[in-house]
């Protein structure tokens, strides 16, 4: 017999300890080779570890466990044989594989057996058994079967399987889920940001109508040349990076007794993803035209909903920039992104009416606000900042130029 130890990989320098977040596969499974048999949760990235080989798995750390880097995660029989590059099973008290259950059709009573990898409770399989009904459509798509899933299907589909008595109805069960690790960590930067800086947050008005207008006049030759869609967010990103060079206060960090200020624009972004909100940074934002900054944006977006993103690729940011009018926000106060001084929210577009050379017009806005540290960004910085923003936005041309007006621009040089 010939086993391999897998070790749990550091996620980056400063993090000692890991969460086992998911284990794909089970213990005893056959594995093969760069398979990727687990979900690892970091505080700050989550990553997959992979197995350095084929053979037989036995898991040594359990869902939810903590472990520390370099620690053996499971171990690895290489000697063993996929039977017919199926899944080997060599603990049969690890999991229940088959679950059996009657369906009736025109032919008659006839039985229907659904293998399956999922676990389901002794209440759940207590509920199926009694109703008789087909365990298929709840085993398809489902990691765990509870009673809950089975009231949710139930009633849904009140055509086809009956509806659930009122003793399952009404259970109440509260359940109790460990905090991830990006969970717990987040929790604590929040608070921490609360406790130790001096935050504001500062609010303008953009009238997005030249935005939308060029999007929508060069949305299907941007997509055609460049694989994805013109988004809102590379016109604020790049108005954001100007609007930085304009007031560096907004773009520096406090370090102790020292303030600390950069010469370049990396922003980070933050995106939602199943694991909790993630900020992936793009570097050198005043460097890129607004067709390389938004298929970076859509890459680093993709790789931090895949997992995939690195603790290197969300490090080192100056400044933030949060989108929640994708969820429907008007308005918020955004928190901000420590060490930063300084985070953009952007929000819901909105039709109403402004007044505009003297008369009134429906035109669609939208509402932007700026997060900053009073102790490092005075009121003129802030509100200086955000009205740049404003006027890049509703002046697109303005960003060929870094800010300035082109007809200005061409005659005053």
């Amino acid at each position: 017999m010939s086993v391999i130890d897998i070790k749990i990989p550091s996620p980056g320098e400063s993090i000692s300890e890991v969460e086992i977040a998911t284990w794909f596969v089970s213990n005893g499974d056959y594995v093969e080779k760069n398979q990727e048999i687990a979900e690892l949760e970091s505080d700050k990235a989550t990553l997959t570890l992979i197995a350095d080989d084929s053979g037989v798995i036995t898991i040594l750390a359990q869902d939810g466990d903590t472990v520390e880097v370099a620690s053996v995660a499971c171990t690895i029989d290489t000697s063993a044989k996929a039977p017919n590059g199926k899944a080997k099973k060599v603990d049969a008290k690890v999991e229940e594989k088959v679950v059996e259950d009657s369906e009736e059709n025109d032919s008659g009573k006839e039985n229907e057996s659904v293998q399956t990898d999922l676990k389901i409770t002794p209440v759940a399989k207590e509920i199926l058994k009694e109703k008789g009904i087909s365990t298929k459509e709840f085993l398809r798509k489902l990691n765990r079967i509870t009673s809950k899933e089975i009231d949710i299907v139930l009633s849904a589909d009140e055509h086809s399987i009956s509806s659930v008595n009122t003793s399952i109805n009404s259970e109440r069960k509260p359940e109790r889920v460990k905090m991830s690790s990006l969970r717990r960590k987040l929790s604590q930067r929040l608070v921490k940001v609360k406790n130790e800086t001096a935050m504001l947050t500062t609010f303008n008005e953009v009238d997005m109508k030249p935005v939308m207008d060029l999007r929508s006049k060069y949305k299907a030759e941007f997509q055609e040349k460049f694989g994805i869609k013109l988004g809102f967010m590379s016109f604020f990103t790049k108005a954001a990076s100007i609007a930085l060079q304009a007031h560096p206060n907004v773009n520096s960090m406090i370090d102790g007794e020292e303030i600390v200020s950069f010469n370049y624009t990396d922003i980070g972004i933050a995106v939602q993803t199943p694991k909790g909100l993630m900020v992936p940074i793009v570097r050198d934002v005043d460097k890129l035209t607004l067709s390389q900054t938004e298929l970076e944006i859509a890459n680093m977006a993709q790789k931090a909903r895949d997992a995939k993103i690195s603790i290197n690729e969300m490090s080192g940011g100056t400044f933030t920039i949060t989108n929640g009018g994708v969820f429907g926000s008007l308005l918020s106060t955004p928190i901000l992104n420590p060490p930063q001084s300084g985070i953009l929210g952007m929000h819901n577009i909105v039709e109403r009416p402004i007044a505009l050379n003297g008369q009134v017009v429906i035109r669609p806005m939208m509402y932007i606000a700026l997060s900053y540290d009073h102790r490092l960004v005075d009121g003129k910085d802030s509100v200086g900042f955000l009205v740049k923003l404003k006027e890049l936005i509703e002046n697109p041309a303005r960003m060929l130029f870094n800010g300035d007006h082109p007809v200005e621009k061409l005659i005053l040089g």
